[in-house]
């Protein structure tokens, strides 16, 4: 009997323990469930309701920070900035706006020149501001403004290049004027003068012209206007643009490969890029020297590719200046431009034609050997459904397509 209620009051006491342990593994668990993680304490448990959200769909890098300058929320784009590393910010002149915005709670704001990730490249432009966020916490703001100084830049250069380029025909006309004037009573010297007065007339008539093409070919939608466009047509148009200063230079012209060959866009557009590139052929070579257009279909992984070949004997191109041909009014030999009447567009037109009809323009050159340039684009049928690609850039080692013996 003794035996029995020892066993029970041992039994008692287990059941006494086990519930107390399971009791005291409940509370433990509620415990632990109710602790804040790292995601609540620096997301729900911190920031008023609604912001997490809102901060969420901003185009601009965002940053909270609390009172102990540790980050409660960023978003990925100031991850990608590299404006957080290891939970703080990692900007030091953000970090003393944002101690000065929570001491005195006013709305400050700055631009700053950060260095990229990594220590290469240009450094990022950036517009930072903070404000006060409830009583605790602070909002840092931060919007990349490196493509729009890009941009700014390039406008700005455009503007002082225009300028200069008109200002330097227009001001040899008012001084050829006044010479005519001045040698009213000199026959020869009037029509040496009238001479030059045509030739700066012209030059000016060019560069307008010019103008007008390049801001139409970079406003205007090739695709909008498309259709089929014969190579054969716009080899043969492009030859007889240059025909009269190829023939005054005694240059051969020859083309060949176009036949039976199409690329899908704005006729007029193309038919000016290929004239340009034919035209800067004649205008650079020697005199009894040749220039060739060759033409052929090549296979490419987004289908085929029409390349159009211009090839002349001239001196060739710097290699140092390969790479900034194609920017505007840039000259390789400013001088001998001048010369032949060049504006220093013609290539800039040439690149934007081939980039919104989703094709490129490329060069290959020699010193003392001449030039190739290469204008690719999409054979028709292929091209329909292509858009224009926006990340082309010249490949500077093309070899040269050889252009076959026949006369035009």
């Amino acid at each position: 009997m003794d035996v029995n209620a020892a066993v029970a009051a041992l039994a008692a006491i287990a059941g006494v323990c086990t519930g107390v342990i399971a009791m005291l593994a409940f509370r433990w668990s509620e415990r632990d469930q109710a602790r804040p993680t790292r995601t609540s304490l620096h997301t729900d448990a911190v920031l008023p309701p609604g912001v997490d959200t809102v901060l969420s769909v901003l185009r601009s890098s965002a940053v909270v920070l609390d009172e102990s300058d540790s980050v409660v929320k960023a978003s990925s784009a100031a991850y990608a900035l590299g404006l957080v590393r290891g939970g703080k910010l990692a900007v030091e002149p953000m970090l003393n706006m944002a101690r000065d915005t929570r001491r005195d709670g006013e709305i400050r704001q700055v631009e700053l020149d950060l260095p990229r990730r990594g220590g290469r490249g240009e450094a990022l432009a950036v517009s930072a501001r903070v404000a006060p966020l409830g009583s605790r916490l602070v909002l840092l703001l931060v919007e990349d403004l490196t493509e729009a100084r890009r941009i700014e830049a390039v406008r700005r250069d455009f503007v002082a290049n225009v300028s200069h380029e008109l200002k330097t025909p227009v001001g040899a006309l008012s001084l050829l004027s006044e010479a005519v004037m001045d040698a009213s009573d000199d026959p020869e010297a009037v029509v040496r003068f009238a001479g030059r007065m045509q030739i700066e007339a012209t030059r000016l008539t060019n560069l307008v012209q010019e103008l007008i093409d390049l801001s139409r070919v970079q406003n205007d939608d090739p695709l909008e206007d498309s259709e089929p466009v014969s190579v054969d047509e716009l080899v043969a148009e492009a030859i007889d643009r240059s025909r009269h200063p190829a023939s005054t230079k005694q240059i051969t012209m020859a083309s060949g490969g176009a036949a039976d060959l199409f690329v899908w866009g704005s006729r007029g557009q193309l038919a000016a890029a290929l004239g340009n590139l034919v035209e800067n052929a004649v205008n650079y070579s020697p005199a009894r020297t040749r220039v060739g257009i060759a033409a052929r279909r090549v296979a490419a992984p987004g289908g085929d590719l029409i390349e159009i070949a211009v090839t002349d004997q001239g001196l060739g191109i710097p290699e140092k200046d390969r790479e900034r041909i194609f920017e505007r009014f840039y000259r390789v030999d400013p001088a001998r431009s001048r010369a032949t009447g060049g504006t220093g567009l013609g290539l800039a037109i040439v690149k934007h034609v081939a980039a919104s009809h989703g094709g490129e323009v490329t060069v290959w050159s020699t010193e003392g050997q001449g030039s190739t340039f290469t204008l690719r684009l999409p054979e028709a049928g292929s091209v329909r459904d292509r858009r224009p690609s926006a990340s082309l850039t010249p490949d500077l080692m093309t070899e040269p397509l050889p252009a076959p013996e026949v006369l035009p």
